[in-house]
């Protein structure tokens, strides 16, 4: 899936990055608390099953990989795997200009982001037992 990359995102960008085929983006199980934009081509995100290694999503342009656990506030392991398709341009994101605006939202508006994140986590979760039975 592949959509078009707002403008304002461009703002947060620190810095770009091109990786080359099957390149581990991110690795599930791994400390990181990085997170990019997709700039251009594609990436697969990967779960560990029973089964092994199972795709769960394709992401292109416009998605943002890696936020758990900048959104949950936690140093928690990666969830997903995150392997480039082909050749990839990243947008690593201004984590600190992020935390610093994400800190002036309403408690309230935290908590509701905190719940999209809980669920998009548990989602993934189940997409990879369903795909791996």
């Amino acid at each position: 899936m592949s959509m078009a990359i707002d403008s304002i995102i461009y703002a947060y960008i620190v810095k770009e990055e091109v990786v080359q085929p099957n390149f581990t983006i991110i690795e599930e199980g791994a400390k990181g608390d990085w997170f990019f934009v997709v700039l251009e081509g594609k990436v697969k995100v990967k779960k560990r099953t029973p089964k092994g290694l199972l795709t769960i999503d394709t992401l292109g342009e416009g998605a943002i990989i890696g936020e758990i656990p900048f959104l949950l506030k936690t140093t928690q392991l990666r969830t997903a795997s995150v392997i480039s398709e082909g050749v990839v341009k990243l947008g690593i994101l201004d984590k600190e200009r992020l935390e610093k605006e994400y800190e002036s939202l309403s408690p309230q508006l935290k908590s509701l982001f905190n719940t999209l994140v809980l669920r998009l986590k548990e989602t993934t979760k189940k997409a990879s037992i369903l795909a791996g039975e």
